[in-house]
């Protein structure tokens, strides 16, 4: 007993001292290593429990997200467009930049506006009389004018000519620079404008889905531009398109594939910014063809437009009552002016039918010259 008191006396108390801090030393080691790696687990349990924190983060991830999106809509009134693979939609999304020359995305698209009735309630008469006296009254007086047929400018002929274009100097393209011009008719009624804006040096494109001597084949057509060729009119086998256009996949310049496409989709394709001289005998598809001009704003790329109306019935996907069509037609009439479209001359066609009425003070088709003074 008496050993073992010296032995705790001298040396035991300090082993026994260091024994009893063995312990926590370890306990501090293992913390040291094992320490970090205990906030990763506990933020991955967080993980586990929170989902919505994680998928929040990867619903930002644009590829995500142009899956998630689905089928959208173009634009008002237009049809859906397909859903595609990403690689298909960023390929589509640059052709069509291309294509319009990104002057959509310096306007912008905009929707037709409508005008307030004629009268306090829809009316036959009052609409159709707003239209006539719109349509048979010119905004705009031209000291010297090109009649159908002839490239050189002269004082209004006595005679009222089917169309004129407005001479004065400041509406003309200048003398060093090339002239475009369009042409959409069928069996040969545009032959007077072609000779005018032939005989002006323009580089002139012919379009006529009838004609059997135009580029391409009954299905296709081939868009190239004749620089150089001044004068000389190419044929298209093509027709203008007021819809929105497809998704068309491996689509490449020059070579539409279709023989249907917007007047945007026509210009870009030529290398066209503008316009100068545009001639159109669309059938009764006018009024949805200028609705999509004006939408789209490519009217303020067209300098001179000659344009036939037809009164005869509503137009191609064009319906309601004859008031509401009668009122659709004034509002779109509205938007060729607000478009900076001003009207230089009219002339009246055959018949007296407007809407399968017969109507004594007003003619089944007219014709319209205007130019845009915003140029």
């Amino acid at each position: 007993m008496r050993t073992c008191a010296r032995w705790w006396g001298r040396g035991g108390l300090r082993s026994g001292i260091i024994l009893l801090l063995i312990p926590p030393v370890l306990l501090a080691l293992q913390l040291l290593v094992a320490g970090p790696l205990l906030p990763r687990a506990a933020r991955a349990g967080a993980e586990e429990k929170e989902g919505a924190v994680a998928f929040s983060v990867i619903s930002i991830e644009p590829e995500r997200n142009s899956r998630q999106l689905g089928p959208t809509t173009r634009g008002p009134g237009l049809e859906k467009e397909e859903e595609v693979n990403d690689g298909e939609r960023k390929e589509e999304a640059g052709v069509y930049e291309d294509e319009n020359e990104m002057h959509l995305r310096q306007v912008g698209p905009r929707a037709l506006q409508m005008q307030p009735w004629a009268a306090d309630e829809p009316s036959f008469t009052a609409e159709l009389s707003r239209i006539v006296m719109y349509i048979t009254k010119p905004q705009l007086n031209c000291s010297r004018v090109l009649s159908p047929g002839q490239a050189q400018a002269s004082q209004p002929p006595v005679a009222s000519p089917s169309w004129l274009l407005c001479a004065e100097h400041w509406l003309l393209p200048a003398a060093d620079r090339l002239c475009v011009a369009y042409s959409f008719s069928m069996d040969g009624g545009d032959a007077d404008f072609l000779k005018t804006v032939s005989g002006l040096g323009c580089e002139v494109h012919s379009f006529d889905p009838s004609n059997t001597n135009a580029s391409g084949g009954h299905l296709g057509n081939s868009l190239v531009s004749n620089r150089g060729d001044r004068g000389v009119v190419s044929q298209h086998k093509m027709w203008l398109e007021w819809r929105a256009p497809r998704k068309r996949k491996h689509k490449t310049r020059g070579n539409q594939g279709s023989v249907s496409q917007t007047l945007a989709d026509i210009m870009a394709a030529l290398g066209h910014h503008t316009v100068h001289f545009l001639y159109t005998d669309l059938l009764s598809a006018e009024w949805r063809v200028f609705q999509n001009w004006i939408e789209s704003a490519t009217l303020q790329n067209v300098h001179h437009l000659v344009a036939t109306l037809h009164l005869q019935w509503a137009g191609f996907e064009v319906s309601g009552t004859n008031e509401e069509v009668l009122h659709y037609w004034f509002s779109v009439l509205q938007g060729l002016q607000a478009s900076g479209l001003k009207l230089v001359h009219t002339s009246a066609g055959g018949g007296h039918s407007v809407l399968k009425q017969t109507v004594a003070n007003a003619h089944s088709s007219y014709t319209l010259s205007w130019v845009n003074t915003r140029h």
